[in-house]
């Protein structure tokens, strides 16, 4: 069994998640503060990834990106950056993606914290980013284990929109999820079976994992 396909898959679920928690959080976190037109807009596009179907989300990402045209081929000359069939691209896609999954459950946390908590830390003289940090972020622990799992997890499981702009190279786009497809393509059903099981341990472990951290932290300290 070649274990590549699991190596590329836990390494982009992994690079996706830091990615999301150090860009998506300061997003939830502005996003959580009033309402606006604007902010309703950008909630919008943040969210679309959860009702568009992955292919087509996949090919529109593989014309604005392609190195013929447009974006991808400013890229490429400026730059020689190539997001089309590439590692890259595969980060890329994933980054938009699993979006939702990592500044949802911040930013529903963050508004369901009362008010006073906020304004007791600026009463200390505290700046808006340190009552963030300090104050706010801990206080929505289990929240942020959650969105972090659900992103790791979800970027487990991404199939259209990889192979739509990664395609199926082998060591660096072929992703489990890839692996699983073309093994059942070619009848391999041992194959497919043995990365189905490992993504299917991984998912159920970390799943498992933030219920039981949830339920430790939903306990009162008299218990």
């Amino acid at each position: 069994m070649d274990l590549s396909p699991i190596w590329l898959t836990l390494k982009l679920a992994a690079i996706t998640t830091l990615l999301l928690l150090l860009i998506g959080v300061p997003i939830a976190w502005w996003l959580s503060k009033g309402r606006s037109l604007f902010k309703t807009l950008i909630e919008a596009i943040i969210t679309m990834p959860l009702v568009l179907p992955p292919s087509v989300l996949g090919f529109y990402l593989l014309l604005a990106f392609s190195p013929q045209h447009g974006l991808g081929k400013w890229l490429q000359d400026s730059f020689d950056v190539q997001f089309v069939f590439s590692f890259k691209g595969l980060v890329l896609a994933s980054f938009i993606y699993s979006m939702p999954f990592m500044i949802g459950p911040i930013k529903s946390a963050l508004q369901q914290l009362p008010a006073s908590l906020a304004q007791a830390s600026y009463t200390t003289g505290k700046s808006p980013w340190q009552t963030f940090k300090s104050v706010l972020l801990p206080n929505i622990k289990p929240s942020l284990l959650t969105a972090i799992v659900l992103t790791f997890a979800h970027t487990l499981g991404e199939f259209g929109v990889v192979l739509m702009i990664g395609g199926n190279i082998p060591n660096v786009t072929r992703v489990a999820s890839i692996a699983v497809y073309d093994s059942v393509e070619q009848m391999d059903y041992a194959a497919a079976n043995n990365y189905s099981l490992i993504l299917f341990a991984i998912t159920f472990v970390m799943v498992i994992s933030v219920f039981i951290f949830n339920k430790y932290q939903a306990k009162s300290p008299l218990e």
